[in-house]
């Protein structure tokens, strides 16, 4: 069901039909974010708390969201996954897996990639609807939707033309084989209950089903280790205990040491995913990192 005050738009990008919905701002003042949820590019949808509640908390504070239902990839793929025990009160991920089934049409890289981009160019061109500019709209994603997002801001650079003001990335996955967590991570993931954890294995066995062919070393597929020279400025937001924060620390370093504006912080305590727990106390600050990133950036590129 669609949000009271909301509006869902149908697009065609990358081979496949998808649909974006607009949260108006309630109080616009020409800010806006193309926001994609994570869910390791096989899963999630608009209705999940990390896409309608970020996206219903930002329209609230002034930023009109575009909230982006992209082509999800296969998940044939998640059999070769080591999945975590049942745990109490939950689903048996093993069980969760076969009900996924494949009743929706799915596709591996690029085609959530050029969704991505088609979503921006889509805002872009509506940006004067809600008071906006098409030099001041930022992209952003958590998690997988973080790697679209940081993807999509090099397509942009690349192609030329209007590209970001901002770039807000939330626990991302930049690299297709994570980095090797530091002695500090280490032991905090050593006392993580491993249902929380995402092995090595697990993450290879994601990208590897993302990529569905593509190699690795594809800079839109995974932006880490690229040249990001000329990228929109960037928030990164990781989770204290979560094996990716060692995928966001090393991209920072990069966008840092490419002269791009970078701006990294931790949420203490905080583990992966956390956007969907609406009572989480990460999340609200995470939200108005945020707020105050894309507003600082859209005066920017409007002065």
């Amino acid at each position: 069901m669609i949000p009271t005050g909301a509006e869902e738009v149908h697009l065609h990008a990358g081979g496949h039909d998808f649909t974006v919905r607009v949260y108006p701002a309630a109080h616009p003042d020409g800010t806006a974010l193309v926001w994609l949820h994570g869910g390791a590019f096989m899963f999630g949808d608009l209705d999940m708390p990390e896409a309608d509640g970020t996206s219903h908390h930002l329209a609230q504070h002034g930023t009109t969201v575009v909230s982006v239902d992209y082509t999800l990839a296969p998940v044939d793929a998640l059999t070769s996954i080591p999945l975590p025990p049942p745990q109490d009160g939950m689903p048996d991920p093993a069980e969760l897996v076969k009900a996924l089934g494949s009743d929706r049409p799915r596709a591996a890289y690029p085609a959530a990639s050029l969704q991505a981009v088609a979503a921006f160019d889509w805002a872009a061109q509506h940006a004067t609807t809600w008071g906006g500019s098409p030099d001041a709209i930022a992209i952003g994603g958590a998690s997988a939707g973080g790697n679209l997002a940081a993807g999509a801001a090099l397509r942009l650079r690349d192609r030329g033309g209007i590209a970001p003001s901002a770039s807000c990335l939330v626990y991302p996955v930049l690299h297709p084989v994570l980095p090797e967590p530091d002695a500090e991570l280490a032991g905090l993931l050593a006392d993580l209950d491993p249902a929380l954890d995402m092995s090595p294995e697990a993450t290879a066995a994601i990208a590897t089903n993302y990529l569905g062919g593509a190699a690795p070393t594809e800079a839109y597929a995974f932006p880490a280790g690229h040249d990001p020279r000329g990228v929109a400025p960037t928030l990164i937001v990781n989770a204290e205990i979560d094996r990716l924060r060692a995928s966001g620390q090393a991209y920072a370093a990069e966008l840092a040491a490419a002269g791009v504006d970078v701006e990294l912080t931790r949420e203490i305590g905080a583990e992966h995913g956390y956007l969907n727990g609406l009572d989480h106390p990460a999340r609200l600050r995470t939200l108005a990192r945020m707020s105050r990133f894309i507003h600082e950036h859209a005066a920017a590129a409007r002065a």
